[in-house]
């Protein structure tokens, strides 16, 4: 019987894995992240952060907030943390007061960064440039699709976690 059962349960999740890889168009599966969890992954690969409010309240946009960011923003920059060897610190999380949208900060795709010299450079020698944004903002896609803009005192960056949607909102 617990055998019987064990395949069973096994040949459910293969299905339902199964749906999710068969969603039509550019559908995927998102999954968010906790303010501890999130923050436990970013410290632990050497990633801080910091705020205006010295706060991580998603409701007060003085804060830089991690809850219910996406897993692929998380693992894109702990990415580029190891990639660029470069001091990365997030300046933006989830928290309220930024840009709203599909593929916005509040739905965890985005992340603002600290630019410094060697995160430029390496933002800029190893992604290809594209066409700037609606406001000028230039841009660089990097190979995943990760779209990085060069606001005027920061990187903001849309980590789009393989969604060809996502990349091509981000890049138009």
């Amino acid at each position: 019987m617990r055998t019987t059962l064990r395949r069973t349960t096994l040949a459910a999740g293969s299905l339902a894995a199964a749906a999710v890889i068969a969603l039509p168009g550019n559908a995927f599966a998102v999954s968010k992240l906790s303010q501890s969890a999130a923050a436990s992954a970013l410290r632990g690969a050497g990633v801080t952060w910091s705020s205006s409010g010295n706060c991580t309240t998603r409701s007060n946009s003085r804060c830089t907030s991690f809850e219910q960011i996406n897993q692929a923003t998380v693992d894109g920059l702990r990415t580029l943390k190891s990639a660029s060897g470069c001091a990365i610190n997030v300046t933006g999380g989830t928290e309220v007061g930024h840009a709203s949208g599909t593929y916005s900060h509040y739905n965890g795709y985005k992340a603002d960064i600290n630019p410094n010299t060697c995160i430029t450079n390496y933002i800029h020698s190893s992604f290809t440039k594209i066409a700037p944004r609606g406001d000028g903002a230039q841009r660089w896609r990097s190979s995943a699709g990760n779209v990085y803009a060069r606001e005027s005192n920061h990187f903001d960056i849309t980590y789009c976690g393989g969604s060809q949607a996502c990349t091509n909102a981000a890049s138009s």
